[in-house]
């Protein structure tokens, strides 16, 4: 049988098929108690089914997150409580510590560490670098969830050709982060109005979250 030919270098440059994680599976002993949880964390409750005496799933997300949970009976085999690691991206960790203090949860005090495998320092990070300040909590059942401040994407860490924001609070930050590197840029061309600021932020903000060089 013949094989079909591959031109390798149309392969190369094809733009792989999009492939977007939308659900993480924890494992509860309770659902109800879960549900209660999670809907009191403010998460968006997307589905909750029944399927005759074996089947109960429930579907929750996070505000301004592209994936979400599931959890219920007959959802999975995994330990109840056996969940840790589980990512929470916000861009102002004290603002996301105390809401969720405000709704009745325990979250620990901030940490940071100083590298990679390095154990956890108290407080936040002293230079405030993106991806190094953390805390967390877990849902009734031990599952383990941990907050990370992220500002700033590492480079390739996002779609180069999609600029997006999660949420109006992260699209102000970037504002004023394009705004003080705005200042400086005037100031190095002798403090004249830039009367084309409006493309000079704009290419700025899409530059920062691709992580290439933003202009000068």
């Amino acid at each position: 049988m013949n094989q079909p030919v591959i031109d390798r270098d149309v392969a190369s440059s094809t733009r792989a098929v999009d492939m977007k994680l939308e659900v993480i599976v924890l494992p509860v002993s309770n659902v109800e108690r879960a549900k209660r949880f999670y809907g009191d964390l403010g998460w968006r409750l997307d589905a909750d089914f029944v399927v005759g005496d074996d089947f109960h799933a429930v579907q929750f997300t996070p505000p301004s997150s592209p994936a979400s949970i599931h959890f219920g009976k007959g959802v999975t085999s995994a330990v109840p409580g056996s969940a840790r690691g589980l990512y929470l991206v916000v861009s102002d960790i004290a603002a996301a510590r105390s809401e969720l203090i405000s709704r009745g949860v325990e979250v620990s005090e901030v940490f940071h560490r100083a590298g990679q495998g390095k154990p956890a320092i108290s407080g936040p990070d002293p230079e405030r670098r993106s991806y190094f300040t953390y805390a967390t909590f877990s849902d009734p059942d031990g599952n383990e969830w941990l907050l990370q401040e992220v500002t700033t994407r590492f480079p390739g860490r996002v779609d180069g050709n999609t600029t997006s924001f999660a949420s109006a609070s992260d699209l102000a930050s970037a504002f004023r982060r394009a705004a003080s590197a705005h200042g400086e840029h005037e100031a190095r061309t002798g403090g004249q109005r830039d009367e084309n600021w409006p493309d000079w932020y704009a290419t700025y903000m899409v530059a920062e979250q691709a992580g290439k060089t933003p202009p000068l």
